[in-house]
C-alpha cells in the first residue's frame, strides 16, 4: 500500500513579524496545500493520508478557521485522512475536537481522539494505531501503549504520534512527549509517522518526521520544511520506501552581509534576487547587515536592496544598517561652503560618532539633505 505522511499544519498560525499584507497570505498558503497533498496522493497511488498532530495552531481557532481544513480534506473523497491531536491541538474536554465531531466530519476524515486501532483504507490490509495528546504536555511516552495495542493477523501496522523521540534539556518540561527511538521494533510496526518537528527527518527505516507542509520559519528554509513524505508499505515486515515531496509554495532564507562598497551592494541584490528569479514574490528573506557605505553608496543601497528588493520580496525583514563611511567626495556633493555644507558636515560627524540610533537618525537625515542639494544643483539653485 502507499500513504501520504504529513504534519504540524497549524492552520491558523500566526505570524508575528508579518504585517497586515504578508500575514493573511502565508495563512491562506497552508490551506492551499492540504490540496497540493491531496493531488500528491492521488498522483501517487496513495489510498490514505497520515497527518500527525497539530492540524490547528491553538485550541480555540474561529468557527471558520476550524472548518477550513475540513472542507479542504472533503475535496478528496477517495482518500482517508487520518488526524491526531498535537501538543497545539491537544484533546482537551468539550475543545475543538469535540466541536469537529459535532459539526460531523466527513464519511473521509477519521479524528483519533483513542488509542483504539484502525482501519487506514476500505481495504483494511493496514491499520493505524494512534497515539494523539490529551494535554500539551504527557509526562512519560505517549507511544507506550502501541506494544500492546491489537490489530488483526497479518496486517501491516502504521504507528502515528506527535511527540519527540529526544529531550532537550534536563528540566522536568523537556521530558514530556518523549517517545522512544525504538517504538516501531517493539511495537512491530511497519512505519511510524511522527510530528512535532517541523522539517523532514529520517529517524531509522521505519520512523520519520515528516515536517510542515509549508515552511513557517526562516531557520528551516534549508532545513526539510515544506514538504510530505511518500510512504510505500509492501507488507507487515518488508521496510518501507520512503520518498521527500515537496509541498511548499514559500522560500524561506537567512542570509548576512557585509557592506562596503557599491559592488558589495549590487552583489547582494542579485544573491538575493537568485533565490527566485521566476517568482521572487514566493521568497521570504531576514537579512543581518553589517559594514560601513559611503552616502553614494548608502543611497544605492536604499534604492537596489531596501526599496527595490523591499517590493519584489514577498517579505524582506533587514536586521542592522550600514554604518556611513566619510568620504571626501561625499562633502563636495554638498558644495564648498555654505549652510549646506555646514549643515551636512555637522550631520557627518553625528553619523560617525555617537550611538546606534543617533547615529541612524544623522544618516537618514544627510541622506535626505543629499538629495535636496542634489535637486537644487539638477535646477539651477532654484
Amino acid at each position: 500500500m502507499r500513504l501520504i505522511h504529513t504534519s504540524d499544519w497549524q492552520i491558523g498560525k500566526m505570524f508575528r513579524f508579518a504585517d497586515d499584507e504578508v500575514l493573511p497570505v502565508l495563512q491562506q498558503e497552508r490551506l492551499e496545500s492540504i490540496g497540493r497533498i491531496g493531488r500528491l496522493a492521488r498522483a501517487q497511488g496513495a489510498s490514505a493520508v497520515l497527518v500527525a498532530g497539530d492540524v490547528y495552531d491553538h485550541l480555540r481557532p474561529a468557527e471558520r478557521t476550524l472548518r477550513q481544513p475540513v472542507e479542504r480534506m472533503r475535496q478528496f473523497p477517495d482518500l482517508r485522512w487520518h488526524l491526531i491531536p498535537g501538543n497545539h491541538d491537544f484533546h482537551e474536554p468539550d475543545g475543538l475536537w469535540d466541536r469537529l465531531l459535532r459539526m460531523g466530519l466527513p464519511d473521509n476524515v477519521v479524528a483519533h481522539l483513542t488509542p483504539e486501532p484502525a482501519p487506514l483504507d476500505a481495504a483494511g490490509d493496514a491499520w493505524v494505531v494512534p497515539a494523539g495528546l490529551g494535554r500539551r504536555h504527557v509526562i512519560g511516552d505517549p507511544t507506550a501503549a502501541m506494544d500492546a495495542a491489537p490489530t488483526p493477523e497479518g496486517a501491516i501496522r502504521v504507528g502515528l504520534a506527535h511527540g519527540s523521540v529526544r529531550t532537550f534539556g534536563n528540566d522536568e518540561a523537556a521530558a514530556r512527549n518523549v517517545i522512544a527511538i525504538d517504538r516501531a521494533r517493539t511495537a512491530g510496526l511497519g512505519y511510524l509517522a511522527l510530528g512535532d518537528w517541523h522539517g523532514a527527518l529520517r529517524i531509522d527505516a521505519r520512523t520519520w518526521y515528516s515536517g510542515t507542509p509549508e515552511t513557517d520559519g526562516f531557520d528551516l528554509g534549508g532545513a526539510g520544511g515544506g514538504q510530505a513524505l511518500l510512504v510505500a508499505l509492501d507488507g507487515p515486515r518488508a521496510e518501507p520506501v520512503v520518498t521527500v515531496h515537496e509541498t511548499g509554495r514559500f522560500r524561506w532564507a537567512r542570509e548576512q552581509a557585509v557592506l562596503t562598497s557599491a559592488e558589495d551592494v549590487r552583489g547582494l541584490e542579485a544573491r538575493l534576487r537568485g533565490i527566485d528569479r521566476d517568482d521572487p514574490s514566493r521568497v521570504l528573506v531576514r537579512l543581518a547587515v553589517s559594514g560601513a557605505l559611503t552616502l553614494a553608496d548608502l543611497e544605492l543601497y536604499q534604492a537596489l536592496v531596501v526599496a527595490g528588493l523591499g517590493s519584489a520580496l514577498r517579505l524582506l525583514r533587514i536586521d542592522g544598517t550600514p554604518d556611513l563611511a566619510t568620504s571626501p567626495d561625499d562633502l563636495d556633493g554638498f558644495g564648498m561652503t555654505g549652510a549646506v555644507r555646514a549643515a551636512a558636515e555637522s550631520l557627518m560627524a553625528q553619523a560617525a560618532g555617537g550611538d546606534a540610533d543617533a547615529r541612524d537618525v544623522a544618516t537618514a537625515a544627510l541622506q535626505r539633505l543629499h538629495l535636496l542639494a542634489r535637486d537644487l544643483d539638477a535646477g539651477g539653485g532654484a
